[in-house]
């Protein structure tokens, strides 16, 4: 019976440790709630990344563009950038993994007026884009991603 109860608990400290590490839902996004508007979320994002050395090659400020357009949209940015210290070594793991790199996060206020940031899952890329045998560049990213996202949200 201890044989058991200590298997069982394995298996749940296990199964939350996994679920804790795997993105929101199965498609592959990580979200992280924010403290801050969409606007200052970005700013703090952007400073934090070129602080880090990354390049940041452009901000896209969807609802800006949707009122060109006569369409209302709620607060939503799009931060791309990156680092080829980062995304190459990704690259030489699988080169298909390029489509969708240089790494994207999504500021957004969604209809409850909470602000959240996203980005796409390393591991979800990992999956996606068949990369074996390369999980400290993974890890690597992964961790990257999650300090970032942290630093702009808190």
């Amino acid at each position: 019976m201890k044989s058991v109860m200590i298997g069982l608990g394995l298996v749940i400290a296990f199964s939350a440790t996994a679920l804790a590490s795997m993105p929101d839902g199965d498609d592959g996004l990580v979200r992280v709630k924010s403290a801050h508007d969409v606007s200052m979320t970005a700013n703090k994002l952007v400073g934090l990344l070129e602080s880090k050395g990354m390049t940041v090659f452009n901000r896209v400020k969807h609802s800006e563009s949707a009122k060109k357009v006569d369409v209302v949209l709620r607060p939503t940015e799009l931060v791309i950038f990156g680092n080829p210290k980062v995304g190459s070594p990704l690259m030489a793991c699988s080169q298909s993994v390029a489509i969708d790199l240089p790494q994207k996060a999504l500021v957004m206020e969604d209809e409850k007026g909470e602000v959240w940031l996203l980005y796409n899952s390393p591991r979800y890329l990992a999956s996606r884009h068949h990369i074996e045998g390369c999980d400290e560049v993974l890890s690597k990213v992964e961790g990257a991603l999650a300090n970032f996202a942290k630093g702009a949200t808190q």
